[in-house]
């Protein structure tokens, strides 16, 4: 007795036979009724009116800006650095202590800053200990119109940590671009 791998064809359904159906579509003609046939032809586009220059019309509104992202400011738009970075250095280690939520410091820093921020690990130093957190003097040095490097010393349980930061003027207030605790 020999089995066969083959299907037996008598079994098998009759396949149908295939038969083209037209839908009608709910676009517009390809050809427009307004233009004569005779300027319509394959390849070539709809003739466009003659231009004739002449005095152009005054806008009703005032021109749209094309960039509307942030905008540079200068060092006269902006306020004090010396204020705003003392500000920025506590927020931060504070922040960064557990004292405070870390979205105090996020209107104030630069995406990618706040992104490390919230990301990094935190220093042992600020999370390892109660006493309260003392920031010295606040040193600026502005190198160009518009930015400032500020650095700070901050102290806690008698001994000393760096705190620099790069702050740029965008939009008429400080943002800090750059931060590095020590």
């Amino acid at each position: 007795m020999t089995a066969s791998l083959r299907p037996a064809a008598d079994n098998a359904p009759e396949p149908s036979p295939l038969r083209l159906v037209v839908v009608p579509t709910p676009q517009p003609p390809l050809v427009d009724d307004r233009i004569p046939v005779r300027l319509v032809r394959p390849g070539v586009g709809v003739p466009r009116p003659i231009h004739r220059p002449g005095p152009r019309p005054v806008a009703a509104y005032p021109p749209l800006r094309d960039d509307f992202g942030p905008t540079w400011s200068s060092r006269t738009d902006l306020p004090d650095p010396r204020e705003t970075g003392r500000r920025l250095i506590t927020l931060t280690l504070e922040a960064l202590a557990g004292r405070r939520p870390l979205l105090q410091v996020q209107s104030m820093t630069s995406p990618g800053v706040f992104a490390a921020l919230s990301g990094g690990r935190r220093p042992r130093w600020c999370v390892a200990s109660s006493t309260p957190l003392l920031v010295g003097r606040v040193h600026v040095h502005e190198p160009v119109d518009g930015v400032a490097e500020i650095t700070a010393i901050a102290r806690r349980d008698g001994r000393a940590h760096a705190v620099a930061a790069r702050l740029e003027g965008i939009d008429g207030r400080w943002r800090c671009t750059a931060l590095q605790i020590g």
